[in-house]
């Protein structure tokens, strides 16, 4: 019961990253299905159609199920999704503070719009949102331990920040801008509701200036990656090159054409895991 629904959640939610999940041996694949279904869920309350207050409601009851899963003698969660995590957790020593990390990043979505946080801040809801998801990760994939954090931070906020370009103008229309107000002060633009910088023109060059850390962050993660066994490695560096691909896509057409939103055929998505599976 546990793994269908796992995998209902999975299969319904369109990833890209289906397939490359697929090439793992099963009990990681079963572990990284578990951890992709947890984090759908928890991002579809914070971003779903609710009142606030059920957002957080629900945002809570997660919470309680992580508990669960790490309180001595307690009875096994609720929810099929968080059963389905209680191997992975044993098995790989998965970390109670990172499923938290991304329950505090989703109810910083949830409470209120974000709108031009500054860069600190950003940053702290990328490690939440993209980092944390990435320590779990890379703990399943069997990366060296000390390897693990600086790669996770670097290759989660580079992926975070290109979400964040990709989705400016759908944030906009929902009330958030998640652009920092330092990029956007040096662009010269105004504080304002996020509708309106949609549509000054000066939002191009604040969007180029995060992409160039986006890039940075990018090319961390590939130093970080060349010194890496490659097997474990290959989900990080199928990632990586899917998200780097996007955002040299967006780079190419330009900040000042923000729709329709960048993205990836599925076989182009694909041959680019294949490419990392046998290359």
């Amino acid at each position: 019961m546990s793994d269908a629904a796992v995998l209902a959640v999975v299969r319904g939610s369109g990833s890209s990253f289906y397939w490359a999940m697929r090439l793992l041996p099963r009990e990681r694949r079963r572990a990284m299905f578990a951890i992709y279904a947890f984090c759908r869920i928890v991002d579809d309350i914070a971003d779903g159609p609710l009142p606030v207050p059920d957002k957080l409601a629900g945002l809570a009851h997660w919470r309680r199920q992580i508990e669960r899963l790490f309180a001595p003698g307690a009875a096994l969660p609720d929810e099929p999704v968080a059963r389905a995590l209680v191997g992975p957790i044993h098995r790989f020593d998965l970390a109670r503070t990172d499923f938290l990390a991304v329950i505090d990043g989703m109810e910083t979505d949830a409470a209120q719009p974000v709108v031009a946080p500054g860069w600190s801040e950003l940053r702290q809801y990328c490690g939440q949102v993209a980092g944390a998801v990435g320590l779990l990760s890379v703990r399943v994939f069997g990366m060296p331990e000390r390897a693990a954090r600086p790669l996770s931070v670097a290759l989660g906020e580079a992926v975070q920040l290109t979400n964040i370009l990709r989705d400016v103008a759908d944030d906009a229309r929902d009330g958030r801008l998640y652009l920092p107000r330092e990029e956007l002060a040096r662009a010269g633009l105004p504080p304002g509701p996020p509708a309106a910088v949609l549509r000054d023109p000066r939002l191009a060059a604040a969007c180029e200036a995060v992409a160039a850390v986006a890039r940075e962050r990018f090319e961390a993660a590939v130093a970080m990656l060349a010194g890496l066994p490659r097997q474990p490695a290959r989900p990080a560096r199928i990632m990586l090159a899917v998200y780097r691909r996007l955002l040299d896509r967006m780079c190419t057409r330009g900040f000042r054409c923000l729709e329709p939103r960048v993205r990836l055929a599925a076989g182009e998505r694909l041959w680019i895991a294949l490419r990392h599976t046998w290359f």
